[in-house]
């Protein structure tokens, strides 16, 4: 049976003047986690890794699956901030948005290995889903911004409800981006997630030549 894994917001708050210690083991272990997977790696193996004793690690995190819900935390916050930037800096500019948010997803999904997807969704289940329903969030959020932007350009079919869209997107993400279904197709995070959304767009842009009434 699975651990149980802790909520992302109860993992207790480093000691004051920890935090530079802190953030080089969430990092460190960031790393290793999406390479080699979260099962087989050990809180002696990251200490190895960091050059610092296993000691030092048990005295910022409690156990292996309370510095992974801050891992995972610390992931999805650096693809919101990534997100928020891509928005920012092309207000206005649809292209250059849809451009942006794709090399975004592609950077980040590009970090996850098929291991660490696996070893996730078995051994920590309750974290699985939160990074799930955070990942919903963000889609609808981003891509649903993305999608209306479009509309009012010209870019994207009006005959599609955006709502409608965005369900099959993320349908398409949690059937696809699964360990049991990537391994089946032979496939990885990073290219399930890019053919997803290259599929999902050839379909919602407006053809050239403009939209066939």
């Amino acid at each position: 049976m699975p651990a149980k894994s802790p909520p992302l917001t109860s993992v207790p708050r480093p000691p004051a003047g920890a935090d530079a210690a802190r953030r080089r083991i969430v990092a460190g272990a960031r790393q290793y986690f999406f390479a080699h997977g979260f099962r087989g790696v050990t809180m002696d193996d990251l200490a190895g890794e960091l050059g610092m004793s296993k000691k030092t690690l048990y005295a910022h995190f409690p156990s292996k699956m309370a510095l992974l819900a801050v891992v995972m935390a610390d992931k999805m916050n650096a693809v919101e901030a990534d997100l928020e930037k891509v928005m920012a800096a092309s207000e206005g500019d649809f292209p250059a948005r849809l451009q942006g948010l794709l090399a975004c997803m592609r950077g980040h999904t590009e970090e996850i290995s098929a291991p660490y997807v696996r070893d996730v969704r078995r051994e920590a289940p309750e974290l699985f889903a939160h990074v799930q329903e955070r990942r919903h969030a963000l889609i609808q959020r981003f891509f649903g911004k993305l999608l209306q932007d479009g509309r009012r350009a010209g870019k994207i079919r009006r005959d599609i409800p955006v709502t409608m869209m965005i369900e099959m997107l993320l349908g398409a993400v949690d059937t696809v981006v699964i360990p049991a279904k990537m391994g089946e197709l032979g496939t990885t995070p990073k290219v399930a997630f890019h053919q997803i959304i290259t599929i999902f767009l050839e379909g919602v842009l407006v053809p050239e030549g403009g939209e066939k009434r």
